[in-house]
C-alpha cells in the first residue's frame, strides 16, 4: 500500500543584506527563495530601542518587540497566506538590514504561524549571529562597522 503523499518541509531563511556577497554591479546577491522579502523600508528597527541591541531575533523579548511593530502583523498573515496556496512556495527568505533583529524574529514568528496551521518548516539563519552593523556616514570604508564619532 502506498504511503500518503507527505507535504514538502518549507524551508524559512533569515538574512542580512549588508552581509551578502555582491553581483559584479556591487548589488547584494539574497539567498535562492520563491519570495525574498525585504523589510529594510517597510518595518522600523527594533534595534533602536537600546536595551535589546545584543540580543538577536530568536530571543522573546525581540520578537515581541518586532510582532508590535507596525505592518509586522499583516505582514506574517500575508506571508503565511502566501505559503498556503495550492502551488505555494518551497523557500521563503526575509532579509533586513544586518539579519540580527527583523528578519530572524520575523522569520521565527512566521515558522510558529505555520507550524499552529500543520506546516512542516525548517528554519535557518545566515547572519543573526554576527555583530549588529553599523552603518553610519563617519564609517570607513575599510571598517564599515565603526563606531561614528561623538
Amino acid at each position: 500500500m502506498p504511503e500518503p503523499a507527505t507535504e514538502p518541509v518549507l524551508v524559512l531563511t533569515s538574512f542580512g543584506f549588508l552581509h551578502l556577497p555582491k553581483d559584479a554591479a556591487g548589488r547584494p546577491v539574497p539567498p535562492s527563495a520563491d519570495r525574498i522579502e525585504d523589510v529594510r523600508d517597510r518595518l522600523r528597527d527594533p534595534a533602536a530601542a537600546r536595551d535589546i541591541l545584543d540580543l538577536d531575533g530568536l530571543n522573546p523579548r525581540v520578537q515581541d518587540i518586532v510582532l508590535n511593530t507596525p505592518g509586522a502583523r499583516e505582514l506574517i498573515a500575508n506571508l503565511a497566506d502566501y505559503a498556503d496556496l495550492p502551488a505555494g512556495p518551497r523557500r521563503i527568505a526575509i532579509g533586513c538590514a544586518g539579519g540580527k533583529h527583523r528578519a530572524s524574529g520575523l522569520t521565527e514568528l512566521l515558522a510558529r504561524a505555520l507550524r499552529d496551521r500543520g506546516r512542516q518548516v525548517e528554519v535557518e539563519h545566515l547572519h543573526v549571529h554576527l555583530p549588529r552593523v553599523l552603518k553610519t556616514p563617519t564609517a570607513s570604508p575599510a571598517n564599515p562597522e565603526q563606531e561614528p564619532t561623538r
